[in-house]
């Protein structure tokens, strides 16, 4: 299951955003480290594909993907030295595939600022140099391992490792995002081992007043760089406590066509390069997740470890041809439904029916 982290100063809007996102109450109150243990919710991926799938197969047991959300305690300055609750903070967030950094754009008297200003850009920049210097800390650590290792005798292993964490030192200690450091293909191997906070995907949420929220012409403070949309947690909040059809009429009475929910969830996709097929029968819809340029039997071994080993072919229609031909008979008759062997590469929308020895 994707696993997103909320991260951001005290007082940003995170715990309201994950209240709203999860529907699942948590402490809000007006002050810094409101939030200790990080509170944890499940949420369903919105995908309106998959009733109209279930619509056409006759069955009502519609399962889609979810995605995790972890409502972190609030980060300051001095994190990585253990000021406020920084170790905490850092050991949460280790566990996480992504970031979703929540930014304080919005002017509020009522709710006070940690460092007692707006200024968005400030902000973000504060918890990257926490996180950047939280990692400098695990790479020099590690740098010095493989530098003792390396006294013993090299190998083409430890030059790798020793290369990227020299190019990664150099980084963090000017604040910068270990993300952005380019490696050779056996330096980007050996980084794959390791779980860096500034090599997670990270998506920016602008917390905005209702005019901003609603704006075409947004534009984000935090610079292009920075992968940011805007959102109104209060306006999330509000509609989490109404029903989806009253949610849809409130919507679109201020102009906007999704919830903030349906676009974190899109982003984060985008941003972890995942991709939705499905299975789809008499018994049950189901939606799985998997990665842009995933192979048949790998995207099989989702539903069963077993099926990878035992694949035989997939039976693949597109989502469009399912809906065009009204079903899996329809698309066989008309030839759109295909058989694909070990090499094909799943597309988003693939309704699939895997063959596997028993």
């Amino acid at each position: 299951m994707l696993n997103v982290g909320i991260v951001g100063l005290p007082n940003v809007g995170k715990s309201t955003l994950f209240t709203a996102l999860t529907k699942k109450q948590v402490d809000c109150a007006n002050f810094p480290f409101c939030t200790i243990e990080p509170n944890v919710g499940t949420v369903s991926v919105p995908d309106e594909r998959i009733a109209k799938l279930a619509a056409i197969s006759g069955t009502t047991k519609l399962i889609p993907t979810a995605i995790e959300f972890v409502d972190i305690a609030g980060l300051v300055k001095g994190a990585h030295k253990g000021e406020g609750l920084g170790n905490k903070f850092l050991a949460n967030i280790r566990e996480t595939d992504m970031i979703v950094h929540v930014v304080r754009a919005f002017p509020d008297p009522n709710v006070v600022h940690v460092d007692g200003s707006i200024d968005p850009k400030r902000d973000v920049e504060v918890i990257e140099l926490e996180l950047a210097m939280a990692d400098l800390s695990t790479v020099e650590k590690m740098l010095s391992t493989v530098t003792g290792k390396m006294k013993a005798g090299k190998n083409a292993d430890l030059v790798a490792q020793a290369s990227a964490l020299e190019k990664l030192q150099i980084a963090l200690l000017k604040g910068e995002l270990a993300r952005g450091v380019e490696f050779t293909d056996d330096e980007a191997m050996f980084m794959k081992t390791m779980s860096l906070l500034t090599a997670k995907p990270i998506l920016y949420v602008v917390n905005v007043d209702e005019a901003d929220a609603t704006r075409a012409d947004w534009v984000s403070p935090l610079g292009p760089t920075r992968m940011a949309i805007p959102i109104s947690v209060k306006i999330e909040a509000e509609i989490a406590g109404l029903s989806a059809e009253d949610a849809k009429m409130f919507l679109a009475d201020i102009g906007l066509k999704e919830s903030g929910l349906d676009r974190v969830i899109r982003e984060c996709y985008k941003l972890l390069n995942l991709i939705t097929y499905f299975t789809t029968g008499v018994q049950e819809t189901r939606a799985w997740t998997i990665l842009v340029g995933t192979k048949a039997p790998q995207a099989a071994a989702v539903i069963h470890t077993d099926f990878e080993k035992n694949f035989i072919r997939a039976e693949v229609i597109s989502y469009m041809d399912f809906i065009a031909c009204n079903g899996e008979a329809g698309a066989r008759d008309t030839g759109k439904l295909r058989i694909e062997g070990k090499e094909y590469t799943m597309q988003d929308g693939d309704v699939c029916h895997f063959r596997v020895n028993v």
